[in-house]
């Protein structure tokens, strides 16, 4: 292992455990708080820099077309989870616009990479399967998808603009912590690895994730349900002789 191979490493690991932490922070304070926004900056801060040592490690020192496309995919929801809270209510951003082609640009090379694995002798790339790389392009092209009709309606705002960023957030919260947890599941002992504890943390990213959506989507609409029905129900109440 050459010297700038170790202290990439490093960064990389280093970067990878402050987005753990940041991301965790981020998720379990309150939202739109202090607090909360930044923890979002260290988290999108650090991943940036996580997956920019991870890509050069991946592309040039051990190539590996899997680590590319995973990390280009995690890239993809963190700039569009920050993207969407950059630019204003209502509006389209010129980011918002380029991690738009980044996505599409991640879809394209996902199909690129299938074929070349399903070419190969052994149905692989760099160790992935053709469903592997299908797969993410596919997540890829959906989001990309998503940003499309997001840029003709002219930008979210409200409950769906905050959904937006919710989701694109966790999910690359999601990416980091499988990578860590299960993709690097050989740095833990063997007994951890067999006890499924691993999965813990990814499935409390999934958890957390659906609870925030609840809570901003459905839950004002449930209170608003409860409010009418009470306000009904004193309407028709007798007025007292």
């Amino acid at each position: 292992m050459t010297t700038a191979h170790l202290l990439l490493r490093v960064i990389h690991i280093s970067m990878g455990l402050l987005v753990l932490g940041a991301g965790a922070s981020a998720m379990l304070s309150r939202k739109g708080g202090r607090p909360h926004t930044r923890a979002g900056t260290v988290f999108v801060a650090a991943m940036f820099v996580m997956i920019a040592t991870g890509l050069t490690i991946a592309q040039f020192i051990r190539p590996s077309a899997g680590s590319v496309l995973g990390g280009l995919l995690t890239l993809y929801f963190a700039v569009t989870g920050w993207a969407t809270m950059r630019a204003a209510p209502g509006q389209v951003g010129r980011l918002q616009i380029a991690a738009a082609v980044l996505g599409l640009a991640t879809a394209l090379l996902g199909v690129d990479f299938a074929m070349q694995a399903a070419d190969s002798a052994g149905g692989k790339l760099d160790g992935f399967s053709v469903r592997f790389y299908l797969i993410v392009s596919a997540v890829a092209l959906i989001g990309a998808a998503l940003d499309g009709r997001m840029i003709r309606r002219g930008g979210f705002t409200g409950a769906a603009r905050t959904t937006r960023h919710l989701t694109r957030m966790c999910l690359a919260m999601y990416m980091a912590t499988a990578s860590f947890f299960l993709g690097q599941a050989k740095l833990f002992p063997a007994a951890v690895r067999e006890s499924g504890v691993l999965n813990v943390p990814v499935l409390l990213v999934i958890v957390g994730l659906l609870w925030s959506l609840v809570r901003v989507r459905y839950w004002p609409r449930i209170r608003r349900w409860r409010a009418t029905r009470t306000a009904a129900g004193l309407g028709s109440s007798p007025r007292p002789s």
